[in-house]
């Protein structure tokens, strides 16, 4: 007999199931969508509206009731971006730029930093405030960055705003883009909705190989690591070796990759197979040879917009030495803090910072310092070498929960690092170690290896595909979690 009360309970919301792309009941979703989306390609104002429905939907299943604040950002966003096109005033002009970004940064610091000050409040005066009960507001990073752009860029008059509301609401609600990025700006976006519909075969093959590759790295790589590792030394570091906290910081930089970039890539192929491009956001990050290219090929979408709108805007390198490094340190910190309301965001962040400021000022200063050595495969070797350190050494900070589990990790590989139980070592995380290095190899797939790939499959037709996702299937069979691991950017 039907349950009909647990068929339908699978339409609401649940706060212990969030819908993801990786979910089952999403690939229904998602067919029944695009069935619909076909059907009603050649008509702009259904296919818009039914876009956002579904974006919207999709947005109320991943965090619930929360979804009526990108409306809500969405209706003050378009109406406050108009006005400021159309009023003569430059005094008015600013005036409504101020409110419009009072009100998306207002709503980011209540939401998601209401909590933090409140604690740091009662921790330094020893009052008892009360914080926000604030439970999975998942997104609000995301979008409001792209609010925030799109209203600086209008009053800059580098774009036009959107005439149509469906438009700016599907800017802003594009769901394999909305949950966990990329941040997308509205000059590169608006124009493709009125593009006529079209995906060519080879738009379909890339987006198929984005799609398997990006699931392979977040649910058999990443969440194989995790769940057999990196969650329980972070967790409880100081029951751990030094030799385990060192290989689970190497771990978690392999994991933040493969989840970060796999739900990426997963965004980029739907979005192919939707009719839209939207940018890629990892390009081989961990060969940068300084921390300046770490962050040209790390995250590309939060790094520009940081360069875009805040580090340009404090005066970039435009008002001397000094104040270009304390621009770098700042911009940073709002990275970091960017992240989450937590003490360990904003060290990692100003780790960044000051690493910046460092290069900056190394490469100034050293011009014509060792100069013909710099050109050399040993010194890009370690330089390499150097930056991938002390990335994963600030990734610690990232990744811990708190200050006190931090401490513990550097303390643990400080202090009880020893080579006397390798042996002990390797019997017990063997396979986690091969993970690591498997996904380390799928980091430094060249991109010419892709596009070749994605040609060949743009020719194999439709049983190459079947073949293709039958074998992913079987080895998500093989290496799926006991219990699901949600994406680490779905807090952001």
């Amino acid at each position: 007999m039907i349950d009909f009360n647990a068929f339908f309970k699978q339409f609401l919301y649940d706060d212990k199931n969030p819908l993801l792309f990786n979910n089952g009941f999403f690939i229904y979703l998602f067919v029944a969508f695009v069935s619909l989306y076909y059907y009603f390609r050649n008509n702009h104002k259904v296919r818009t509206w039914l876009f956002c429905c579904f974006s919207l939907y999709f947005f109320y299943k991943a965090s619930g009731a929360y979804v009526l604040l990108v409306i809500a950002s969405a209706i003050v966003d378009f109406f406050i971006g108009n006005l400021i096109y159309e009023v003569p005033s430059k005094k008015s002009k600013k005036i409504l730029l101020w409110v419009g970004l009072s009100f998306n940064i207002g709503l980011l610091a209540y939401f998601k930093y209401f909590n933090f000050l409140s604690n740091t409040y009662n921790e330094i005066l020893g009052h008892h405030f009360q914080p926000l009960k604030v439970t999975s507001l998942i997104g609000i990073s995301f979008y409001t960055f792209e609010s925030i752009s799109y209203m600086v860029d209008v009053y800059h008059r580098k774009i036009l705003p959107a005439k149509r509301f469906a438009d700016y609401l599907l800017f802003l609600s594009f769901f394999p883009k909305l949950v966990m990025g990329p941040i997308v700006r509205a000059a590169d976006f608006l124009p493709q909705i009125s593009k006529p519909y079209f995906v060519s075969d080879e738009d379909f093959s890339k987006g198929f190989y984005l799609i398997i590759t990006g699931l392979v790295k977040k649910l058999i790589i990443s969440d194989y690591i995790s769940a057999n590792f990196v969650n329980y030394v972070f967790d409880e570091p100081s029951r751990y070796t030094g030799l385990e906290c060192l290989f689970a910081t190497y771990g978690f930089a392999v994991v933040i990759y493969c989840d970060f970039s796999g739900y990426t890539n997963i965004a980029i192929g739907i979005a192919k197979w939707l009719g839209f491009s939207i940018p890629d956001n990892f390009n081989l990050p961990y060969k940068s040879k300084d921390i300046t290219e770490f962050w040209k090929r790390w995250h590309i979408s939060l790094s520009t917009w940081l360069k875009d709108y805040i580090y340009i805007p404090l005066g970039g390198n435009r008002k001397g030495e000094i104040k270009k490094y304390i621009n770098l340190i700042i911009t940073m910190f709002i990275g970091g803090l960017w992240h989450g309301a937590n003490f360990t965001y904003i060290i990692w962040g100003l780790m960044h910072g000051v690493a910046l400021a460092i290069h900056k000022l190394w490469i100034e200063k050293s011009k014509y310092v060792l100069y013909s050595f710099r050109q050399t495969k040993i010194y890009n070797l370690l330089a390499a070498f150097i930056t991938f350190q002390f990335v994963c050494i600030a990734w610690i900070f990232f990744r811990a929960e708190n200050m006190t589990k931090a401490k513990a990790m550097f303390g643990q590989i400080k202090h009880q690092f020893g080579l006397d139980k390798i042996n002990d070592f390797w019997n017990n995380y063997h396979a986690v170690i091969w993970m690591i290095l498997l996904g380390l190899l799928v980091h430094f797939i060249p991109q010419k290896f892709n596009y070749k790939m994605i040609k060949q499959l743009s020719k194999e037709g439709v049983l190459g595909y079947l073949l293709i996702f039958f074998v992913f299937v079987l080895l998500y069979g093989y290496f799926k979690s006991v219990e699901p691991i949600l994406p680490i950017y779905l807090q952001f």
